[in-house]
């Protein structure tokens, strides 16, 4: 109420990169006063409860809806994010490079459509300015994952030199790791998804992984690849089944969408990646044909469009065992963690699942 009555308003009002910053700029600043997060916490924190918690990929998380990556881009307000009641969150996507994205302005609403479009490009201070950051992080609440990407410069045939050049400098900076090889933002980075070079690709992140552990005398930590939600049922059923088979550890469906179907502000012109409501049912549909092609052994977090705990719920029947938010935050502001947690909580309670585990993959018993 806080939010959508004063907070919102004001934002909304200004340009939405400029907004952007000044909540992350905002949280960062939070987190440096003593007891704040606290605070932030008992105000927008999720109480633990059995029934939502997670055991995925070695990790455990307290509760399934995360934050998606590119809020937070250079990994700055992991601790205010980490105190207002996410379960994970993603920081990034990040790449070896500092690079300063594409020219402004990059990032547009539809409020109508509860949309975001944007053609940000990877802009961040880089791998080692965000190592830096993460090292300093002083809240340990949530599992923390890195998106990682390719410089804009770096040509698709030496894009696999970048993703272990991050691996590299942020191994010890996250619990699990996140390849985007799905933003439109970058020329011929959604190339990747395809043919031989995605093979290639991932058994270079898998070997640089297994490198980095070795020299800790550790596991490999988890990685999982993200996806697009524009590809034909062909091009989905071959990059699932070269993910599936290469050894990575799950799927994140899905990244933002070029499509422009029913949208209804003028905003819908500009080019770069949709995402919110417009974006739920295709990501669903994306979710439940990677549990079919996989036979749910493969795990897979849902991302796209999630603005009430009904759409939660759809993505974790249709197979998810995880889900993300972004552009619902910015419509809804915090207090939508305790929403969607309730009353996931509640359709448990009305299904008769004793917890959200057994509700994953509920569409295709």
């Amino acid at each position: 109420m806080l939010y959508e009555k004063i907070a919102k308003p004001v934002l909304f009002r200004m340009d939405p990169e400029k907004a952007h910053h000044l909540v992350i700029d905002g949280l960062y600043a939070a987190g440096r006063v003593p007891g704040m997060t606290g605070l932030m916490h008992a105000i927008w924190g999720v109480r633990e409860s059995p029934e939502l918690a997670v055991e995925l990929f070695g990790l455990r998380f307290p509760h399934p809806v995360g934050l998606a990556a590119g809020l937070d881009k250079n990994g700055k307000a992991v601790d205010g994010f980490s105190s207002i009641g996410f379960g994970f969150m993603e920081v990034g996507t990040v790449t070896p490079k500092g690079q300063p994205g594409n020219e402004q302005p990059r990032l547009f609403r539809l409020p109508p459509d509860e949309a975001l479009i944007n053609r940000m490009g990877f802009n961040n201070d880089g791998a080692e300015a965000m190592a830096e950051r993460l090292a300093r992080r002083k809240v340990r609440r949530i599992p923390v994952a890195v998106n990682i990407g390719k410089n804009k410069t770096t040509p698709n045939d030496r894009a696999h030199e970048d993703y272990r050049a991050c691996i590299r400098t942020l191994y010890d900076s996250g619990d699990l790791f996140v390849v985007n090889i799905s933003s439109p933002n970058t020329p011929d980075l959604r190339a990747l998804q395809h043919g031989d070079e995605l093979g290639r690709l991932l058994d270079a992140v898998n070997g640089e992984m297994a490198a980095q552990a070795a020299k800790r005398g550790q596991r490999a930590k988890p990685v999982l690849v993200k996806i697009a939600p524009d590809m034909t049922d062909e091009q989905l059923a071959y990059t699932v089944e070269t993910i599936a088979s290469s050894g990575i550890s799950g799927i994140i469906a899905t990244n933002t969408t070029l499509s422009r179907d029913g949208l209804t502000h003028p905003n819908r012109g500009e080019t770069g990646g949709l995402s919110g409501k417009p974006l739920k049912d295709r990501s669903t549909e994306v979710i439940r044909a990677i549990y079919r092609q996989t036979g749910g052994k493969l795990p897979i977090i849902g991302s796209g469009g999630i603005f009430t705990a009904a759409d939660a719920y759809d993505k974790f029947r249709a197979g998810a065992s995880l889900v993300e938010i972004y552009t619902s935050l910015i419509y809804r502001g915090p207090g939508l963690l305790r929403e969607l947690t309730d009353g996931l909580k509640a359709l448990l309670q009305r299904d008769g699942y004793r917890n959200i585990a057994e509700a994953a993959g509920a569409d295709h018993i």
